[in-house]
Parts: C-alpha cells; structure tokens; sequence
C-alpha cells in the first residue's frame, strides 16, 4: 500500500513538471475515487447556497441588481443574489437553473424577483405574467416559495407547477405529483392537491376557488421539452450529479482522458492563443463579493469548479474526481499585484488556478476570506508544485507559486480604475515581468460601483410601472442585502419599490413515500401533452391511452462518439425523488418558447366556472 501510494505522489510530481500532456481521446470515464459521505459539511464562508443561475435567454430580457444605476440587458450565466429582478419584455422569455434538475421559467410580459436563498429555502416573487417552475428532483426539506400579489406558494415536492399573474387575479395549478400549499393575504392555509387549480380574485380579500387543472398548453409543452434536452446530458456523468451547466458543455467542446487529470474537457472555437478568464467581465455579487461573468454560453461549470490545465497545446477544464457535495466559487484564479508592469495605473492581474491549488478567499465571513480554500475538490491538493497531505495545515503567506502563472499569456489583467466597470480589455505581461508579481492573500482593494453590478452593458425594456412596485404575499421577508451595499460604498438608490405582506408560514408538509408518484385528486385526470409538429397544436393523451415512445438519449459530443447519454433524468437520484417526464417526449433542444397566456375564465368571476370554493375561505 505505501509503495502504491509513493508511487502515485511521484507520478503526480513529473506530470506537474512535465511540459507536455499527452491525450487520448474517445476514452472511457476514469473511476471515481471514494466520495465524500452525504452528510459532509461544505463550507463556503458561511454562504451555504450554490447560487441560481440565469440558464436562458430568450427575446428582451431585463436584469436588476440593488447598487445599479439602472435595468440592463440580461447575461446568460449570471448568478443571482437575493434582490435581483428580471423582466422578460413582450416577447421574452427567461430560464432559472435552481438546481440540477430544477428550473423555474418565466414567460412574456413578467416579472419575477428573487428575494430568499439559503441551502434549504428559495422564495421567488412574481409581481405580473407567467411561470413555470419544473421540478424534476427536490432535496428532502427544501421549500421553494412563489410571492404573489394575493398568496404564497408553497412547493415542498417534485412536479410542474404554473402560474399566471394578471392585473387583478392569480391563477395556480400543479401538475404531474406535485402538490402545494397556498397561504393568501388573509385567511389560513390552504392544500392544493396534485392536478389541482386555485384562483384567487382580488387582493385586498381576494375571493379564492379551486377545481381541477386545466389542460396543459403548448408552453407547458415547451417546459417539458425544455427540461428534457437539459436533463439528457452526456456530460453528467464526468461532474458531481449536483454540478449544472453541463448541457452547454456537450455543445461547445469535447472531452479527453489525460493521465492523472482524468477526464478533461476541451472548448471548441475559442481562437489561437486564448486563455481561460480573459473574455468577459467582473460583476459584484453582494454575497461573493467580485464574481467572473464569462461570455461564454458554456461558461457556468468551467468558472466556477474544477481547475484549468494547459495541456501542450491548449487549455482543458479539469473537474476533478467527482464528489457528492461541489462547491461553488465566485471564480477559481490567482488575483496578482506588487508591481506596475505594461500599464500605466495600478493594474489588477489574475491567472486560472491549476490542477489541485487552493483559492485564498476574498469572499465570506471573518477567518475564512485570506485562509487557503479546497471546497468541493476532490482531488490532490497541491501547493507550489508540491501534492501534499489532505490533514496540512496550510499558511497562505507560504504559497508563492501558482502553475498557471508560468504559462505564456495565462496572466491577464486590466487597470484597476476599470475592474469591474464592464467588459474586460485584457492587458497581457511578459513573463519577465511576471516575476515581479506576488499573490494577493485575501480581499481585493478594489471597490464596487453601479456598473460593477450590471452583467451587461446597453438599454433594456423596463416592465411597466404597474407590475414593478406590486406588493406580494410572503412567508419571509425579503433578504436585506443594503447592509453588504453601504460596507462597500455602493449607494441604495433604486431600492426595489414592491412592497412584502408577511403572512405566517405553513406547516411543513409530511413528505410523500411515493415521491413523484402522487395520485391525482379525485374526479380529475391525469394527461400528458406530446411534442407538436410546427404549427399543430399540442394532443393531450388520456390516462390509459397508448403511450409514446419512451425519451430518447441526447446528443453525443463532437469528438466522443462512444458516450452514451444517461438513461435518466437526473444522474445519481432515486426514482422516488425524481420526477419522471412525460412520455413522448424526445431530449432534443426545443426552438423559442410559445407565448404564454392566462388561462381563460369568465369576466371578472367570483368564482370560476365549475369549481367549488375553498373551505374557510
């Protein structure tokens, strides 16, 4: 055992000083080493959340940040923090990556805003439109809430939710297992069964009905399909079962095997000489201080996980040994300064961080910002060229050499005056001139201002003034992050004018042995909606009927024709915490989304056509 072990030490030492890594490509996934048990703790400076992500973007679509100046177009990939509002314009659309297998969409004309994220709890508020929330996996005591103008939704389990915002009703339904709980601005809380429907009219003392859903829709098609491509990822099985964006990865690269990295992905059109962190922009994140934004469609997992490697020709993303529990970074580089070099203002100065190097924090709480960090890494850990001892005791004035830093034109950098002030215009340094500069260990000294929250440049469709300062329903008041914003100079102008009737939570709902298996509640039925050819409208297939073909693999990446799709849809979940998609649909990327509509009802209703009104209420 010890002369395997000094065996493998030794061949990780050549492989760091070798110039060259040789590839083979269409190789099978190297094996896992044991993972980390389920219950580890994963610190993250005290954040304890994987942000959301904006995981599509589809027409005009705006973004709000507290701190901004004004809205400004929408970046795919951006993490959001709580405060931040998007706004999909007349005929936009938006995608929000909550988890793995979890996605929440808004369609046309609406506003959503995310108010809450902790590791158990995510409150979103829909002030105007349409969404749709597709939960095919939820964790066991996760809570995911929906803020409207006259209830809080409560979703504690897998299913397809929707919902539609108009100007003086709310209209809820649940779909395939899930079920929910409404608590409205006045009065107790309420259940929704599985293929249920409550509408509530009016919002001082809306009047509330419920009934049976309505037929899904061709944007609930959408959803499905939607859902579907991402959930048929080939990638998943080299990344944790809880990493996403790895659907983007199948599309713009390939993956390798090189000795001791493992499995390696490969970006495909990036020109000569590019290097990883050099095409994008710095935002600030009021939780994770300065975040990469890369322009990338596929710049989600490469940013902020595993490591970069320069592989004699080019850069690969290395992920790592898969682990159960990834940990998200603002970034994973090495900031650099000590010395004015190619410039003629202070500069700021970053490389990628190379295989098993730790990141010095400049994020979280007191004692951890400054303190070598390998969250989520599951590999060896290396520190200045050298594989040490998981149990070391590391001090961060130590670390004076960082792999990548020698690499020609790894080191990028721009004036200080202009970090974080929109799309970066990197200045490369000589690598005579790298020698003068030293590792930054801890914060940077760079402050925020309202461009640094923008994740774009240029105008954006404002929502109507109506919709933005619509008061909502909560459980929970919204995060108040101006605390963050006044420690770091940054002015609370533009508070967010929609106003928060806190109402008293629901109980938590016993969790359902059958998972994503729940009955329809009685006298409803079950239905499922097909993939429409152009310009049909979606066949609703009755319960009983014959069904579809069952779902399809998805595409092979270029370049690595032996993988196999997973045969399900979500990598590492049991089936009983998985909601299964409905048949007949094929993992292939949907076109644009339909326009979204309110579901039809009669003229201003007291109660909508047959249904019976809720008990209490």
């Amino acid at each position: 055992m010890k002369s395997k072990w000094l065996a493998a030490i030794l061949s990780t030492l050549m492989l760091l000083h070798a110039p060259h890594v040789t590839l083979m490509v269409h190789a099978q996934p190297v094996a896992a080493p044991p993972q980390e048990p389920a219950g580890a703790p994963a610190p993250d400076g005290g954040i304890n959340a994987t942000p959301s992500r904006v995981s599509y973007v589809n027409g005009e679509v705006s973004f709000w940040r507290q701190g901004a100046s004004d809205w400004a177009p929408a970046q795919l990939n951006t993490p959001l923090a709580p405060g931040d509002v998007l706004y999909a314009g007349q005929d936009g659309a938006v995608e929000i990556q909550i988890g793995r297998a979890a996605f929440v969409r808004a369609g046309n004309d609406t506003q959503i805003g995310l108010d809450n994220q902790d590791a158990a709890y995510l409150q979103f508020r829909v002030t105007g439109g349409h969404a749709g929330v597709d939960l095919r996996q939820v964790p066991p005591g996760a809570v995911i809430e929906l803020a409207t103008p006259q209830a809080a939704f409560t979703v504690e389990q897998a299913g397809y939710y929707r919902l539609d915002v108009d100007q003086d009703a709310t209209a809820f339904a649940t779909y395939r297992g899930g079920a929910a709980t409404m608590t409205p601005a006045t009065g107790t809380p309420a259940p929704i069964a599985a293929n249920q429907q409550v509408i509530l009219t009016g919002e001082e003392s809306p009047a509330v009905a419920i009934g049976a859903a309505p037929p899904l829709n061709a944007w609930d098609n959408w959803n499905f399909q939607r859902s579907a491509f991402l959930l048929r990822s080939p990638s998943q099985r080299y990344v944790s079962p809880a990493m996403y964006g790895t659907t983007e990865l199948d599309q713009h690269g390939v993956w390798r095997t090189a000795e001791t990295y493992g499995t390696v992905w490969v970006p495909s059109g990036v020109p000569a000489g590019w290097q990883p962190y050099s095409t994008g922009r710095w935002i600030w994140d009021p939780r994770f201080g300065w975040t990469w934004l890369d322009d990338a469609p596929w710049g989600w997992a490469p940013y902020h996980y595993g490591r970069w490697v320069f592989l004699g020709g080019g850069w690969g993303w290395a992920p790592g040994p898969v682990v159960v529990r990834p940990a998200y970074a603002p970034a994973l580089v090495v900031f650099l300064g000590g010395a004015t070099v190619g410039v003629a203002a202070r500069p700021v100065w970053w490389a990628p961080l190379g295989w098993g190097e730790p990141v010095v924090p400049w994020w979280g709480r007191p004692g951890f910002v400054g303190v070598p960090w390998w969250g989520g890494w599951g590999g060896p850990r290396v520190v200045n060229n050298v594989v040490i001892n998981r149990n070391t005791t590391v001090n961060v004035t130590n670390i004076t050499t960082y792999r990548n830093v020698n690499i020609t034109h790894a080191v990028v950098g721009v004036p200080a005056d202009r970090f974080g002030r929109g799309q970066v215009q990197v200045t490369r340094v000589s690598q005579a001139e790298v020698q003068q500069l030293r590792p930054v260990r801890g914060a940077l000294d760079v402050k925020p201002v309202g461009a640094s929250m923008m994740p774009a440049t240029g105008s954006a469709v404002r929502p109507p003034a109506a919709i933005e300062s619509r008061s909502v329903v909560a459980t929970r008041t919204p995060k108040d992050l101006s605390p963050a914003l006044r420690e770091h100079g940054l002015s609370e102008s533009g508070e967010r004018k929609s106003a928060t009737r806190v109402v008293a939570a629901p109980p938590t709902r016993p969790a359902s042995p059958a998972g994503v298996n729940a009955q329809p509640s009685p006298g409803s039925r079950r239905t499922s909606v097909e993939p429409s050819q152009p310009g049909a409208s979606p066949r609703r297939q009755e319960r009983g009927a014959p069904r579809g073909s069952a779902p399809g693999g998805g595409p092979t990446p270029r370049g690595h024709d032996s993988v196999q799709a997973p045969s399900n849809g979500g990598a590492g979940v049991p089936d009983g915490n998985r909601a299964a998609p409905p048949p007949g649909l094929q993992a292939k990327q949907p076109g644009p989304p339909p326009r979204a509509e309110h579901p039809k009802r009669a003229q201003h209703p007291n109660r909508p056509p047959n249904q019976e009104k809720i008990k209490g209420q």
